[in-house]
């Protein structure tokens, strides 16, 4: 005769056999080998959709096509609604541009966990607040004045008459930017610069480009939000050369963070 214990034993084990056959990506996505198209939920389990690619995703395509419920209208609204009604960029900058121009970055908020994602999101926009003032400029104040021509740039040269001053959400500059963000997005960015500033769609483009190209690797690694920031301005901001703009490019950062309900991370400043 099999004792009380015994047979609950023996139940658990048949129990676990048969789940095992019915379910096995519970068995085999405890240690989160998942196959490519899948991702590692937060409790460890391989699948695809919101319930394993969405919070908490530990590693696969995490929020692989999520990025435009996280910049809601809602989102992007409140940062557009702070500029004066009678900014240039007030109708230029539109979440649908965004949106269209996303679909040639697909990496963009797609990499890591959700929180990696929620805080390159947050990174991107903070940056993009503080160079166009809540989306209000779509050129760079007094930028005609000033020269961005870098002569010494064999690859990408000067066309007469052409500024490569500040323009769209990151405020591309410098000849050499417009001519490889030209020649990746497909636009004449040395004899057209001035579509940056026409175009909307190509705008944003170019804001994702230079993110995909000189900040992406620096957030999704860990390296911090300061790290972004000498990346996109360091020279003229960081080791103390600005303070100031370091504290606004922060302060946005953190702001963006708490309304998506992710923790900021270290390394916050440069």
């Amino acid at each position: 005769m099999v004792s009380s214990s015994a047979s609950k034993y023996l139940l658990a084990i048949t129990l676990a056999i048969i789940l095992a056959g019915v379910f096995p990506h519970w068995v085999s996505g405890q240690n989160c080998g998942c196959a490519p198209s899948q991702c590692c939920s937060q409790h460890g389990y391989c699948g695809t959709g919101n319930g394993y690619c969405g919070t908490g995703c530990r590693s696969g395509r995490c929020y692989a096509s999520s990025v435009s419920d996280i910049v809601t209208d809602s989102f992007f609204n409140a940062i557009a609604r702070q500029a004066h009604g009678s900014c240039p960029g007030k109708r230029f900058y539109t979440r649908a541009a965004f949106l269209q121009a996303l679909r040639s970055y697909p990496q963009f908020g797609t990499t890591g966990s959700g929180d990696d994602s929620k805080r390159e999101i947050a990174a991107f926009f903070a940056h993009v607040t503080h160079e166009t003032g809540h989306f209000c400029y779509i050129e760079e104040i007094n930028g005609p004045s000033k020269d961005y021509c870098d002569e010494n740039n064999k690859e990408y040269p000067c066309a007469q008459g052409k500024g490569y001053y500040g323009r769209g959400p990151i405020q591309l500059s410098w000849n050499y930017n417009y001519g490889s963000a030209g020649k990746s997005i497909g636009f004449d960015g040395l004899n057209n610069p001035q579509i940056v500033a026409t175009n909307n769609v190509v705008s944003f483009k170019t804001g994702l480009w230079f993110w995909m190209n000189h900040c992406h690797d620096i957030i999704t690694s860990g390296q911090g939000f300061g790290a972004t920031i000498r990346a996109v301005n360091g020279n003229l901001e960081c080791d103390g050369a600005n303070p100031s703009t370091v504290t606004a490019r922060v302060k946005y950062y953190r702001e963006y963070c708490d309304k998506l309900g992710v923790d900021p991370g270290n390394n916050i400043r440069c």
